[in-house]
């Protein structure tokens, strides 16, 4: 009962988490505050009564339209509070066992919570970026910075603690070493895409990969790991070439169109897509692919 009671709050939470993001990636393109004004149709201005802020609830009631002016509110209002809310929900039903009882489940006291918690933040900061490339084609610096160093942290504090409480030399070493991997891991996966980047310019002349897709790979990285921020950037390659063929194939998306998936696709949204996949079953699919190859 607790566990399935802990789920359902972390998806409703979850949703009020994505009715937040949804303010911001609709405030911060503009530079408004998220604060003030109190949300209001974007079109015609006016304030919105609170059952009009009820996370998908109220897009659904309205039919996705202003009760007002009749404007289109948008597919990506419902998406993003529901991608945030389904996302931690199932977080939270794969860790409660562990965050509940964490002296049965874990060896390390509260190991899990820490990592529930971070599972949750790194999904969030994804979604955020996943519909900030889609519909912007932007992948903010202040979003893909101190999101790799909050990975980062989350990484290195625990083996600076750990060294410290042991207070041995090889393990302080191992530590260093483990540290030394990490960074090199997260350079390595920014590297890839620069890489990239360098020979389309040398074939093409022109810039066929932004710097903010290398920020995110470097994000991906401090978050996850090398391993499988590498199976995210192949998920995110074959989901942004699947979408290119399809996009070839309709004619009616050729004719004329101006829309951002005639000229250039976001790549960022891809690799968030291969980020949330491979969070929740990276591991697992590396270890059928390493039996798979004889590794």
């Amino acid at each position: 009962m607790m566990r399935i009671l802990g789920t359902i709050f972390a998806g409703l939470l979850g949703l009020a988490f994505g009715s937040f993001l949804n303010v911001c990636l609709s405030r911060w393109p503009a530079g408004e505050s998220v604060v003030k004004p109190r949300s209001h149709c974007r079109q015609c201005g006016r304030t919105l009564a609170w059952w009009e802020n009820v996370p998908l609830v109220s897009w659904l009631a309205l039919r996705g339209r202003c009760r007002t002016c009749r404007a289109w509110i948008g597919w990506r209002y419902p998406l993003v509070e529901l991608a945030v809310g389904l996302l931690w929900a199932f977080t939270a039903w794969q860790s409660l066992p562990g965050v509940l009882f964490p002296y049965i489940f874990q060896p390390y006291p509260y190991q899990q919570t820490v990592s529930t918690v971070q599972e949750l933040l790194l999904f969030w900061l994804l979604v955020a970026l996943a519909a900030f490339d889609a519909e912007q084609l932007w992948l903010p610096d202040w979003i893909t910075v101190p999101g790799t160093v909050v990975g980062s942290l989350f990484y290195l504090i625990p083996l600076v603690f750990w060294t410290l409480h042991i207070g041995d030399e090889e393990i302080a070493a191992m530590a260093a070493w483990a540290a030394a991997k990490f960074i090199v891991g997260i350079l390595a996966a920014a590297s890839l895409i620069l890489l990239i980047r360098w020979l389309y310019w040398l074939v093409r002349r022109r810039e066929g990969i932004g710097l903010g897709d290398a920020k995110l790979m470097a994000l991906l990285a401090a978050w996850l790991g090398l391993p499988q921020a590498l199976l995210a950037f192949g998920i995110g390659i074959v989901l942004g070439a699947l979408a290119a063929v399809v996009l070839l194939v309709i004619p009616s998306a050729r004719r004329g169109s101006e829309t951002w998936a005639m000229s250039k696709l976001p790549l960022g949204t891809f690799l968030c897509i291969g980020g949330i996949v491979s969070s929740l079953w990276g591991q697992p699919i590396l270890a059928a692919y390493l039996r798979w190859a004889g590794l």
